[in-house]
């Protein structure tokens, strides 16, 4: 088969057409899928560029996110049969196979049914956000109906998702972007208040939308100095959820105290580096519910790029280059 391998850490040149072998299937519950597109995510170019979780397995497979056909099930699976069309999110951090192939084996706790309304290529850009999205606005920041919440970064891959989770939540929505097409499309998903974070303080556009008392919750997709000022764009005893390491002053980080701030991290990735299959399962739970909404006409992801496979490298310099809005693909033959 074809697969695109990561031979050693670095830029995207690192990344090689190669021919592999088509894998077997490992157990009875697993399935073997025929890959018609995998997602590209700013995760998959931080591997890249400064190695994967697993070192000492180079050369290796990227990629996480996938869609495709199953061409085979072992003995013991129960919930799929060869010709069903699945989407996941599975391998691609250099312990198990990742997704930039034409084929791919994954076990079948960790396969949804893809949305019958989306095609392979918007299918594939869907898991790795949505799941963020999910635990991010769900299971960290706890958000409710009619609360609000400032989610930075919104026409991004995470961010236009979780604006649509949110506003199916029943929460009012502010957002930040870039440009005015931006924020346009945004409003279009939910938002209710968007900030041009280049022409005013976000900070005090939330204070001043919530009447000085800030926002309950805020969903941080950028990092460093963003995520410092959420502190002041949130309430007493609001929520902070950031996907990054970020170093603050002092003197913020004594705002988020004084103001009895939580502060969640989110890594979706966790269960799959750490080999957690209960929580595998509950976010194979989440792709089921997404399908749900998507299925009905609430949630869509936007795909504003596809490569075929053998490019996946210009996607990587793409998604580097910044500014993406929505999610790159590459298209398998």
């Amino acid at each position: 088969m074809k697969a695109i391998l990561m031979t050693a850490p670095g830029a995207p040149e690192v990344l090689q057409a190669a021919k592999r072998l088509i894998p077997e299937l490992p157990g009875p519950s697993y399935l073997r899928v025929r890959l018609h597109a995998a997602g590209v995510n700013p995760l998959d170019t931080k591997l890249r560029k400064n190695g994967t979780y697993f070192p000492d397995k180079l050369p290796t497979v990227l990629g996480c996110d996938g869609a495709g056909v199953v061409e085979s099930a072992g003995a013991g699976v129960t919930r799929f049969r060869p010709g069903d069309e699945v989407y996941f999110f599975n391998g691609g951090i250099g312990g198990e196979q990742g997704n930039y192939a034409q084929y791919t084996v994954i076990r079948e706790d960790y396969a949804a049914a893809k949305p019958k309304n989306l095609s392979m290529i918007e299918a594939a850009a869907v898991p790795l956000v949505l799941i963020t999205a999910w635990e991010a606005l769900h299971d960290r920041a706890r958000l409710e109906a009619s609360q609000t919440v400032l989610i930075h970064a919104a026409a991004g891959g995470v961010g236009h998702v979780a604006v649509q989770l949110a506003r199916e939540a029943g929460a009012h929505i502010a957002a930040t972007v870039s440009s005015e097409e931006k924020a346009q499309w945004v409003r279009t998903l939910g938002a209710e208040r968007v900030i041009r974070y280049g022409r005013e303080d976000f900070a005090q556009a939330a204070l001043d939308w919530t009447g000085d008392h800030g926002v309950d919750a805020v969903f941080d997709t950028v990092g460093g100095d963003t995520f410092c000022r959420s502190f002041a764009a949130a309430k007493v005893y609001g929520r902070i959820v950031t996907l990054l390491q970020s170093d603050c002053a002092p003197e913020q980080i004594k705002l988020a105290r004084l103001r009895n701030q939580s502060i969640h991290y989110e890594l979706m990735l966790t269960p799959a580096y750490l080999g957690l299959h209960q929580a595998r399962v509950a976010q194979t739970r989440i792709l089921e519910a997404g399908a749900r909404l998507i299925e009905a006409g609430k949630l869509k992801v936007r795909v504003s790029s596809v490569f075929p496979l053998e490019q996946a490298a210009e996607a990587h310099r793409l998604i580097e280059a910044g500014h993406v809005s929505g999610k790159v693909v590459l298209k398998i033959d």
